[in-house]
């Protein structure tokens, strides 16, 4: 059962790597034991800046595929069986039937919009902080703040999202495949082909 197009799979792949890339290199810079031992701060720096500003540029050329717009709507949109996933999952109930969910579940619907908005964040924090000189009523200080706290909540937000991705394997193989058995997706996913029929009827133009 198709699941991510190729445009997706290449976004999501991307984004991944200039964010690992984009952690590692300030850890290069600001980690005292291995900052020492890697050293090139000048050319971590650089790397770190251009990695976080072509941060959003996969996603942006993603907005050319038709499935990935499709996917962003399905983001989007809250409906009742995600906040009735999101109280099993306050209520650390496993059972699928109390966490109904559609293509994508509340939790990865949440995640979407924390990590969109955080990196949002970190590009303009960064870009405050690289030309502090050109904007003197901006405090480079509390961009830095801003900037440094939000990265850690954004390494602890990847690793969760590593562990979980690696203890559904079904769903890791579905995005590195971009496709996934129907008995897995009925099971984990239930609304998902109920979804598709009311987004196709809400996207199709009156007559």
């Amino acid at each position: 059962m198709r699941r991510f197009s190729r445009a997706e799979r290449l976004v999501h792949r991307t984004t991944g790597w200039l964010m690992l890339v984009c952690l590692v290199t300030a850890a290069c810079m600001y980690i005292g034991p291995i900052a020492q031992v890697v050293g090139q701060r000048y050319l971590m720096a650089t790397v770190h800046k251009w990695s976080g500003i072509l941060l959003p540029v996969p996603l942006l050329l993603g907005l050319f595929s038709s499935a990935l717009r499709a996917d962003l709507r399905r983001l989007n949109r809250f409906a009742d069986y995600d906040r009735q996933w999101l109280r099993a999952a306050r209520r650390r109930v496993l059972s699928l039937e109390a966490r109904p969910a559609g293509k994508f579940n509340a939790g990865q619907k949440v995640y979407a919009g924390w990590i969109a908005g955080t990196v949002l964040v970190m590009l303009v924090t960064g870009l405050l902080m690289w030309f502090a000189g050109l904007l003197p009523f901006i405090s480079r200080t509390s961009a830095i703040f801003v900037h440094d706290a939000v990265a850690w909540a954004i390494v602890f937000a990847v690793l969760a999202h590593i562990r979980k991705a690696r203890a559904h394997p079904e769903a890791l193989e579905g995005m590195r495949t971009g496709s996934v058995d129907r008995a897995w997706a009925a099971r984990h996913h239930s609304r998902w082909r109920v979804d598709d029929v009311r987004q196709d009827d809400t996207d199709r133009p009156e007559e």
